[in-house]
């Protein structure tokens, strides 16, 4: 098996090696946070619910749209 991790030139204590791996491993593991869901507008039943009709120019146009 060979290792992931070979120390060329000078003599590292064991816990000089596990804080570099520790530094390692935690570099790598960050990623990017994944962006927000979207949120679907289309099925929200608050659509389909009339507006308030407002009294003003063409407001009885508005009174027959959903």
């Amino acid at each position: 098996m060979k290792p992931d991790l070979v120390i060329v030139r000078g003599d590292a204590t064991p816990e000089e090696v596990a804080a570099l791996v520790a530094v390692l491993a935690t570099r790598h593991g960050r990623q990017q946070p994944s962006p927000a869901p979207r949120r679907r507008t289309w099925r929200n039943p608050v659509r389909a619910m009339r507006k308030p009709v407002l009294p003003g120019k063409s407001a009885w146009r508005m009174s027959a749209l959903p």
